[in-house]
C-alpha cells in the first residue's frame, strides 16, 4: 500500500496567500516547513515594515528607508502575484501539480476567483494610496 499525498485545496491556498502571504502561510501549506522561500517571507516583510515606519517618521531623505521600502513593495507584489496565480490556476492544472497522488480531484468553483478579485482590489487600493502619499510628501504636502 502506497501512502497518498495530502490533498491541497486551491481555495485554502489562495485564502492563505491573501491573508498570511506576507508571512509565507500559503507556501507552508503547500510545501511544508522545509520550504526556504516560505521562511524568507516573514523577515523580509518585517524589514519592509521597518522601511514604512522610517518613511512615515523620517521622510524621504534616507537611502536606507528607500531600500527597505523597496523590500516591502517587492514582498507585497510577490504575494499578490502568488495569490493571482493560485486563484486563477484551473482545477485540472492544480491537481496535476499538487494533488497527483491525493486520490481525489478539486472542484473549487468561484471561491478562488473571488479571492483573486479581492486581492486585486486590495492591490490597487494599496498602490493608489501609497502612490498618493509618496507624491504628497515628495511635492511638499504635509
Amino acid at each position: 500500500m502506497t501512502a497518498q499525498t495530502p490533498f491541497k485545496n486551491r481555495f485554502t491556498a489562495a485564502l492563505l496567500a491573501l491573508l498570511t502571504g506576507v508571512l509565507g502561510g500559503h507556501r507552508f501549506y503547500l510545501r511544508g516547513l522545509q520550504d526556504p522561500w516560505a521562511w524568507l517571507h516573514g523577515p523580509l516583510f518585517l524589514l519592509g515594515l521597518l522601511g514604512v515606519w522610517r518613511f512615515v517618521a523620517q521622510g524621504l531623505g534616507d537611502p536606507l528607508t528607500w531600500t527597505l521600502l523597496a523590500v516591502f513593495v517587492v514582498v507585497v507584489i510577490a504575494v499578490v502575484v502568488q495569490t493571482l496565480v493560485i486563484g486563477l490556476t484551473s482545477d485540472a492544472n492544480w491537481d496535476a501539480r499538487w494533488n497527483a497522488g491525493a486520490g481525489r480531484q478539486s472542484a473549487n468553483g468561484w471561491g478562488p476567483v473571488l479571492i483573486v478579485i479581492f486581492a486585486l482590489f486590495m492591490g490597487v487600493g494599496s498602490l493608489t494610496g501609497g502612490l498618493a502619499y509618496v507624491l504628497q510628501r515628495f511635492f511638499g504636502g504635509s
